[in-house]
């Protein structure tokens, strides 16, 4: 893994610098093909369901069904987390979501899959999720010393984002040439790629961990007051929690312009997700190369706050083709925020409790799902523009409320 410098050592690490550990660097490629094959799923499943269904509410029931298991099973995953060989547990996660993604690709070879089918499918992968992501994310300082971990975070931001911009144009291009049935079977075959990357990873024997001597509940409960009684660890959770639920859903929701605003199909759409995600790429290797200033609350406020604006000002976009740079911007910001509040959040939690926090941090997830049900049902009777403008309104005045009442959290500095 690379030896840790002594505590209180000063050391400036580079923009890549996690790149210099070979655990690391098969992680990070194992997640750049998982996270393709997700977006590649998800982008097919959402355009699948806006298409054949002509419903936001069934689009926002679908993210809903794959967004509540996380709400309800995100904490379990963090204990498990904390308890079990993660690269094992990733191994099995990995495995149970390429079954779901054959199933649902045999389901639309066949012609037959009912709404029904798919939202049960749809919350198998969320709760695959739930206890894949604390895992994946809490290996990470597991596989870097303490002084790459700011590059370790900031370039798994990366990888997620580069995903999202391979995983939307290859679907763009699948559908059009094989259909969506397509789509879910690549997901299906990235898989193996990933485990095979998983078994390659070797980590250094570690001592037990204290989670194992403790009994299930006493573990979550502990997890939950570690975070508790820490009032700038709380308000950290805080800020990747309310931003997520009220404008990360924008994501999801595009397939709603593509086809009811813009009117640019199946292909505009890929764009469009791909120009988010390419800002997203910018917007991480930002955080990676002014890792010291990004690891301030400051700056993590000010992202955070910039992400609200562009998406509020792309929700008002009177053309597709101004709305392009602006989903460039708020891809830019998201991710910034995104990396400066996640790195803060590995720095400042001990080891033995990283599964637990991650999992509550990761809870965000399945408010995705939930804030895309709510913004699809609110756009069902307001419109799409009003209900995302809405919504990304309260990111920004949340942001402006935190910078002037809480100080602790602006001045913070790790």
């Amino acid at each position: 893994m690379g030896d840790v410098l002594p505590e209180g050592t000063p050391v400036q690490s580079g923009t890549f610098a996690a790149f210099k550990h070979r655990n690391y660097r098969l992680l990070w490629a194992g997640n750049l093909i998982s996270n393709s094959g997700d977006w590649l799923d998800q982008v097919a499943l959402n355009w699948l369901v806006i298409s054949t269904t002509d419903s936001p509410v069934y689009l926002g029931l679908v993210n809903m069904a794959r967004g509540l298991p996380l709400v309800f099973f995100a904490l379990v995953g963090g204990v498990v987390a904390d308890m079990v060989d993660r690269r094992l547990l990733l191994m099995i996660t990995q495995s149970c979501a390429m079954l779901f993604a054959v199933l649902l690709a045999v389901l639309v070879y066949m012609g037959d899959a009912p709404i029904w089918a798919i939202l049960l499918l749809a919350t198998g992968r969320g709760i695959v999720i739930a206890f894949n992501t604390p895992a994946r994310h809490s290996l990470i300082s597991e596989l870097v010393p303490r002084h790459d971990l700011p590059s370790a975070v900031a370039l798994n931001s990366v990888v997620f984002n580069i995903s999202k911009v391979i995983g939307p144009l290859l679907a763009a291009a699948i559908i059009s040439a094989f259909g969506t049935a397509a789509c879910f079977l690549a997901n299906a075959l990235s898989f193996t790629v990933v485990l095979v990357m998983l078994l390659m990873i070797r980590l250094p024997a570690k001592a037990v961990r204290a989670a194992r001597r403790e009994s299930f509940l006493a573990s979550m409960t502990q997890g939950v007051r570690y975070v508790r009684n820490d009032s700038v660890l709380l308000l950290l959770v805080l800020v990747a929690l309310v931003p997520t639920f009220f404008a990360q859903p924008y994501l999801q929701l595009l397939a709603m312009f593509a086809h009811d605003v813009f009117h640019v199909g199946s292909t505009g759409l890929g764009v469009m997700v791909s120009v988010a995600a390419t800002g997203s790429i910018a917007g991480g290797l930002f955080a990676a190369w002014v890792q010291r200033e990004a690891r301030t609350g400051s700056a993590m406020l000010l992202f955070m706050g910039g992400f609200g604006l562009a998406l509020m000002l792309f929700s008002m976009s009177p053309s597709y083709a101004l709305a392009i740079p602006l989903l460039f911007l708020a891809g830019a910001m998201h991710i910034a925020y995104n990396s400066s509040n996640n790195t803060v959040l590995q720095m400042t939690t001990d080891d033995a409790y990283r599964g637990r926090v991650l999992s509550i941090l990761f809870t965000a997830r399945g408010l995705v799902s939930l804030g895309t049900a709510a913004t699809a049902t609110l756009a069902a009777f307001a419109g799409a523009r009003a209900s995302m403008a809405l919504m990304a309104g309260v990111v920004v005045l949340f942001a402006i409320v935190l910078w002037t009442r809480a100080p602790r959290l602006r001045n913070l500095r790790v």
